[in-house]
């Protein structure tokens, strides 16, 4: 097993992601490997790390806020009947090391740990960087997560415990904050009210020089809701567990899939549709 940390993503020559597996992260953050900076192939950063309004949000990657009660999320716990607490809960996700190494892509084995040292879960994730064109590519992320207790355990968001809205844990992207909030639509819906908790095939957001499009990447995928978020923060993510706690049993695997189309400009509808189209078919989904 390769273990060492460090790396940078590739398509082509052109160098489009760092992900980091050991970040100088503070245990409140839950410390845990991430891409940034992402960037599209005219080199605009398209995700943003530790900013002022979430300390917490890290890039690209894997947060869940309530595992068995442990925070892998980062920041504070919504506690039914007081709100969002500080709580000494948080969980760090440990690179244990690389299956495989390449210029456009990794395989990874992680232990997802509490503070007291104990592992809750085994991950096995793979991340690809396919080009699909002049002016865009696609990563394609997969997780899959092993229940390692010998025990049931459950996932749980803000909004399972009692907070309306933050159904957030899982795939989570933080993009940069730009002086204009991003257009969020769908092929059927527009704005953050009508995608968010949407089932919809893509999500698409754009900025004022990019775009991105997340596309579920397996079926079991495509069954989860998106959480969205343009107007307070930029943020997209795969919500795990939106109206109720999900299990995971004994032993048990979860596997979640999401391909992201990192294009340059702005996209409409079409354009988005036809991008996604090539990715499916670039990654052989």
């Amino acid at each position: 097993m390769d273990v060492l940390g460090d790396l940078d993503l590739q398509c082509g020559e052109l160098k489009v992601a760092r992900y980091r597996t050991y970040p100088e992260v503070p245990k409140r953050l839950s410390p845990r490997p991430y891409l940034h900076p992402v960037r599209t192939l005219a080199g605009t950063l398209v995700t943003e790390e530790r900013p002022e309004d979430h300390l917490h949000h890290l890039g690209v990657g894997v947060a869940i806020p309530d595992v068995e009660g442990h925070n892998f999320w980062g920041g504070t716990t919504y506690v039914p009947g007081r709100g969002p607490t500080e709580l000494d809960n948080h969980g760090t996700q440990v690179h244990t090391g690389y299956s495989l190494r390449d210029e456009d892509g990794f395989v990874e084995e992680l232990d997802w740990t509490t503070g007291g040292g104990q592992v809750l879960l085994r991950e096995h994730r793979t991340v690809a960087a396919v080009r699909l064109g002049p002016g865009a590519w696609v990563l394609d992320f997969t997780f899959s997560l092993l229940n390692a207790t010998g025990s049931p355990l459950s996932f749980g968001s803000p909004q399972t415990n009692g907070r309306s809205g933050a159904a957030y844990g899982g795939f989570f992207w933080r993009a940069p904050k730009e002086a204009i909030a991003p257009r969020v639509f769908t092929a059927q819906a527009e704005g953050e009210v009508e995608v968010h908790g949407t089932r919809a095939d893509w999500v698409a957001f754009t900025g004022s020089a990019w775009s991105l499009v997340f596309a579920a990447g397996t079926d079991r995928t495509r069954k989860d809701p998106w959480f969205v978020r343009a107007a307070g923060y930029p943020g997209v993510g795969s919500s795990l567990a939106f109206d109720e706690r999900l299990p995971l049993g004994a032993g048990k695997t979860l596997v979640r899939r999401v391909l992201t189309v990192v294009a340059d400009g702005r996209l409409g509808k079409d354009a988005a549709a036809e991008l996604v189209h090539e990715a499916t078919e670039a990654v052989g989904r």
